[in-house]
């Protein structure tokens, strides 16, 4: 009798489960159907219908369409629990840069930059992301070492090379951002930038 009643509540159990996963799912189906028709409103309410704080997915999905709704603190919020379910997911730091950046939060963008960089030192976006902040700051120094890195990673890469020209110049390595803007209009000739920082240098 006791085995008989585990199964019926098992087999209960079960069938819960699999009724929340199916709703979980159209809830996920009907949102993304609305976030392609840019209602995002409504995209934001199917899936607070099945909302569990605990969910990374739901997190993710509501720092997402938070932000293509401009509610850049909700954005935030959401983008942050996200991280806090998942520490060493990239792509939630990648995603709160987004509001940060609607809001421009420079130094919490930049953190956000550094904490992609300890998970993964030689992530390439990171890098030039990092260095494009440092360089708008006229921090020139932190600039180079970024675009340095990402040279040494990248050699003959457009971005790398035409930031760590601009920045070698801003630095006065006047030779080294010579044969760096050399080297970028072998890959993009007649480039304007390259052959502007070139006729800087003459």
């Amino acid at each position: 009798m006791k085995k008989s009643i585990f199964i019926l509540l098992l087999s209960f159990t079960i069938n819960l489960s699999h009724a929340q996963d199916d709703k979980i799912r159209n809830a996920f189906a009907a949102s993304i159907g609305l976030e392609s028709k840019s209602n995002y409103a409504q995209a934001i309410s199917k899936i607070m219908e099945v909302y569990i704080p605990t969910s990374y997915e739901m997190n993710l999905r509501l720092g997402w369409l938070n932000y293509c709704a401009g509610q850049q603190k909700e954005s935030k919020q959401y983008y942050n629990m996200a991280m806090n379910i998942m520490p060493f997911s990239i792509e939630a730091k990648f995603g709160a840069i987004y509001p940060m950046t609607v809001l421009n939060e420079w130094d919490n963008i930049a953190l956000q930059y550094q904490n992609i960089l300890k998970i993964d030192p030689n992530n390439s976006y990171a890098l030039y992301a990092l260095g494009m902040v440092y360089y708008n700051g006229k921090l020139y120094e932190k600039a180079n070492k970024c675009f340095t890195l990402l040279v040494n990673l990248y050699p003959f890469s457009y971005d790398g090379l035409h930031m760590l020209a601009w920045t070698s110049y801003r630095l006065a390595k006047y030779k080294e951002a010579k044969q760096l803007f050399n080297k970028v209009l072998l890959l993009a000739p007649n480039d304007p930038s390259s052959l502007e920082g070139l006729a800087l240098i003459k």
